[in-house]
């Protein structure tokens, strides 16, 4: 009887641990994974073709509103600047509410600002209906990165975060594009709104596919200490501040090419149209390959040196970019986004690996330095562009790579 009653204590004592144990984390290969892995790409692409698709029409903007091409670029660096900002609020605030509901917030307010944008009768009131849509996009890639940190088994890190950017490849590549092609048989304010509407439908499904949050804890608070606090311990440690300058450099390098890309191939001796300028978006295919490998890639030859191998050949395509064939530029811009989108995934994970608490202000915080650099870099690529051409442009690519890669060699991952 008496080893009938041990059994049965062990059995129940055994239940008990596993009730106080904290579930496990979604891992590769699990119907869960693949719910996150979808809901994540949607997120992205939601995100960035709505971010970017401004950008082909830059040109559209000129003729519209009669501004300048910098200032044009303005419809695009304002929100990128607001959502700088937004994403360290957007950090803290997540850790009071959760993380789905406010990524599904913030993407259907982006999709509605979006709608006011294309409504928009003057140059400022674009701009302000812009600007808040960068501010509500804040509550989307920072919390993202937090989520998968949070709720991907170590391991499959790497995996997830590709898939990620993965989207934001295919969602910058369908808003460039996309916007493109749709001038050619529509005015760009029904382009816009287009793209308004899509933005509502993946923000639709990404709230029924991603799983809640297992592994996240509340902390409603009123005080900004907690905050400030978590953001200078990060800030202070070396590895990951030499991240979040590798972050700086990534979207201002990447972004500004493609801005003022389009100026160069409408004039002569191109003269190509708005549609076939719009196809050269295509390359972001490339993107969305590349950073789905990037996972094996770090494996291979570790986060620094896929880094380093990203960066160098983001270098070698703005060289190429200074070609005059045709074909030769193409393969110049083919070659930066490979070496962005490998960069940019090997660094979003390793941030998330290398802060070991408040991962969710990390992520904030290179994302800070990303989108800031996408804000400053793109308006001086505007004055490169205008005092020097292409040349110019070419030139300060060059210039912040080799920052990017002085950034990223001393880095040691333990992780």
């Amino acid at each position: 009887m008496d080893w009938r009653f041990s059994v049965a204590y062990l059995r129940v004592m055994s239940f008990a641990v596993a009730l106080d144990a904290p579930p496990p984390r979604i891992a590769a290969g699990s119907g869960a994974f693949a719910r996150v892995n979808l809901a994540l790409f949607l997120g992205g692409f939601s995100t960035f073709s709505l971010l970017y698709c401004v950008q082909p029409l830059m040109p559209e903007f000129v003729r519209t509103f009669g501004v300048s091409p910098a200032e044009s670029a303005l419809a695009l660096s304002l929100a990128t600047g607001f959502l700088a900002v937004a994403i360290m609020a957007a950090a803290a605030f997540s850790q009071a509410v959760g993380r789905r509901g406010l990524m599904f917030v913030s993407m259907a307010l982006a999709a509605a600002m979006n709608l006011g944008a294309a409504m928009s009768s003057t140059w400022p009131m674009l701009l302000v209906f812009r600007g808040l849509e960068g501010l509500v996009l804040g509550g989307v890639p920072a919390v993202a990165m937090a989520y998968v940190a949070e709720e991907i088994e170590p391991r499959d890190l790497a995996g997830a975060m590709g898939l990620y950017v993965a989207g934001t490849a295919f969602g910058g590549m369908m808003g460039r594009v996309g916007m493109g092609l749709l001038t050619e048989f529509a005015a760009w304010r029904e382009a816009m709104g287009v793209m308004g509407l899509l933005g509502l439908a993946a923000a639709t499904a990404f709230f029924f596919l991603l799983p809640p949050s297992r592994h996240f804890e509340r902390r409603p608070t009123t005080s900004l200490r907690p905050h400030l606090t978590a953001w200078a311990a990060h800030l202070a440690d070396p590895s990951l501040l030499r991240l979040f300058c590798v972050g700086f450099v990534l979207t201002g390098v990447y972004v500004g090419m493609f801005s003022y890309l389009g100026f160069r191939l409408k004039a002569a001796p191109y003269g190509l149209g708005q549609g076939q300028i719009s196809m050269l978006f295509l390359v972001m295919a490339l993107g969305m390959v590349s950073s789905s490998l990037t996972g094996r890639l770090g494996a291979r030859f570790g986060r620094r040196n896929a880094m380093l191998i990203g960066l160098g050949t983001m270098t070698i395509g703005a060289v190429i970019t200074l070609s005059s064939p045709l074909p030769l530029i193409i393969a110049g811009v083919g070659l930066v986004t490979i070496g962005f989108f490998i960069t940019h995934a090997t660094a979003s994970a390793a941030v998330g690996a290398v802060a070991k608490e408040a991962k969710g202000h990390a992520s904030s915080l290179y994302l800070l330095f990303y989108y800031v650099g996408s804000s400053l870099i793109g308006l001086a690529d505007g004055w490169a562009w205008q005092g020097f051409g292409w040349a110019g442009v070419a030139a300060l690519t060059v210039a912040l790579t080799v920052f990017g890669m002085a950034s990223a060699r001393p880095l040691r991952f333990k992780v």
